[in-house]
């Protein structure tokens, strides 16, 4: 890139489901949709004409739990918006199994391999030829904490010393911010998948919609080089 050449800005949101050590969940997944800054108003304004469009209230807020055979259309179209998008990315780190993990024999806490995990999800959209804000969802009341350790150590990762790659890593609240509601939706698809989770048809007819538009079974990581929709399936060391 020429050095004269201003860097693009990258906004990512990001979702996690299941996270917790002992939530009684199986698996874990982590979420980030990618999206250039320049073009996030619009995508808010496009989610607005879709909601006006299929008579969901404003101010609902787009998430997986929310759908159900009467929003199953509106949803469709939410998915369809995303894979229509070109300038729009995903990508998400899957643990299938959270009890087979040995936090004591890395000699780790769950903190530890939580934040590997977000490492793992987010190196993959952060380059050296552009800037990077990074939006999470907040879960919880030590957000703050959680997230200035998660700076840290990707602007580590990457040698970004002066944040200057990678300028902030934000707590958001996921009911102001349409793109942290896709992201939302998509990680939702896999958590339902990996837990193995039945009973909703509707649910059932959206993942199979978001497997016919990513043209993936969703069950396996992608190739690293995937960028429309991204999947790395995490395994313990040996295991096939």
């Amino acid at each position: 890139m020429n050095s004269a050449t201003p860097a693009t800005l990258y906004n990512i949101y990001c979702d996690e489901s299941c996270h917790l050590e002992h939530d009684g969940q199986k698996a874990m997944v982590l979420g980030a949709v990618s999206c250039p800054a320049d073009i996030h108003k619009r995508i808010g304004r496009e989610i607005k004409e879709l909601k006006k469009r299929f008579n969901i209230l404003p101010g609902r807020e787009i998430k997986w739990t929310q759908v159900s055979p009467a929003t199953l259309d509106f949803y469709r179209h939410v998915i369809d918006l995303y894979f229509d998008e070109p300038a729009l990315g995903f990508r998400a780190v899957v643990v299938p199994d959270k009890t087979a993990l040995d936090h004591d024999h890395f000699n780790q806490s769950h903190d530890d391999f939580y934040y590997k995990m977000w490492w793992q999800l987010l190196t993959r959209l952060i380059d050296d030829q552009h800037q990077f804000r990074v939006f999470v969802d907040i879960k919880d009341t030590h957000s703050a904490e959680k997230l200035s350790k998660l700076h840290e150590v990707l602007c580590n990762a990457h040698y970004d010393f002066d944040n200057s790659r990678i300028n902030s890593v934000e707590a958001v609240h996921s009911h102001d911010v349409p793109l942290v509601q896709i992201a939302d939706v998509l990680t939702g698809v896999l958590s339902h998948l990996f837990r193995g989770v039945q009973g909703s048809a509707a649910k059932q007819t959206l993942i199979e919609h978001v497997r016919a538009r990513s043209r993936l079974t969703l069950d396996r990581s992608t190739p690293p080089g995937a960028r429309k929709f991204n999947l790395f399936v995490w395994r313990p060391r040996g295991e096939a």
